[in-house]
């Protein structure tokens, strides 16, 4: 490689660094911008967030749930105001999301063959829609039920419970990212399938070991002796492992196509 050459690749990767630099930064600040948004919009964001806490809510009407309220305490000098950023910030990051895949895309595309492009832009585009709708299951159907039995449980009636607005906030948003991962197990498998890592008939083989899988983590999400409860939310992940064994069907190589 002649001088000339190697002064061209390190200029190209300069220019590499200060496109993904500029990416970073316009991510950032569009995050940043969301979230103080949020912020700012206090009351509308916590009628949201806070909305599953009693038995008006739409999930509760629907199933014919008993009226019930949960009360929250605060019992930190900056709890509350610490959980405001907070959630402030989630709810920015969940909002500009869109916009960050699809800076990642555009950075990434360039050295991309236009086949590729196609498939990284539905691999992005479904990875995200396929969070989304764990995210908004759990909110308006595994959170609820969750917190009417966790929220209302007692072992006996001289014992109240007093949950602290903490302990709302951190298992409403470690169970949406729970979920919002868990939904991603169609776009993982199909890009296991075109690696030749599984097979349908592989995933047909172990259904029954999945279906106990799926109902273990079913019961460590929602720790409820209910069994509707449990079937409730066994359904929708079980009905993911299902639609990802067609998905990974019509994704394997055609060269390991059975």
């Amino acid at each position: 490689m002649s001088v000339k050459d190697g002064k061209a690749d390190l200029a190209t990767f300069w220019d590499h660094l200060d496109e993904l630099r500029s990416c970073i930064i316009r991510a950032v600040l569009f995050t940043i911008l969301l979230s103080a948004i949020a912020f700012c919009m206090k009351d509308l964001m916590f009628s949201v967030v806070l909305a599953p806490r009693n038995s008006n809510f739409i999930t509760y009407r629907l199933l014919g749930v008993e009226a019930f309220s949960i009360h929250l305490m605060n019992i930190g000098l900056t709890e509350q105001f610490m959980i405001h950023i907070r959630t402030a910030i989630y709810f920015g990051v969940l909002l500009a999301s869109p916009y960050i895949l699809y800076l990642i895309f555009r950075f990434v595309s360039p050295a991309l063959y236009s086949n590729e492009k196609r498939y990284a832009l539905w691999l992005i585009t479904s990875a995200y829609i396929m969070f989304m709708i764990g995210t908004l299951l759990n909110y308006f159907l595994i959170f609820p039920l969750t917190l009417k039995f966790l929220g209302t449980y007692q072992i006996s009636s001289d014992v109240a419970n007093m949950l602290t607005i903490q302990s709302y906030i951190d298992t409403l948003l470690m169970m949406n990212m729970i979920m919002g991962v868990i939904f991603e197990m169609p776009v993982m498998c199909w890009i296991m399938a075109r690696m030749g890592i599984i097979t349908d008939s592989y995933m047909r083989k172990y259904r029954r070991h999945a279906i106990v899988l799926i109902l273990i983590v079913a019961a460590i999400i929602t720790p409820t002796t209910d069994a509707f409860t449990l079937f409730v939310v066994s359904l929708p992940i079980w009905l993911l492992y299902e639609a990802s064994i067609f998905i990974v069907k019509i994704a394997k190589p055609k060269e390991i196509k059975e």
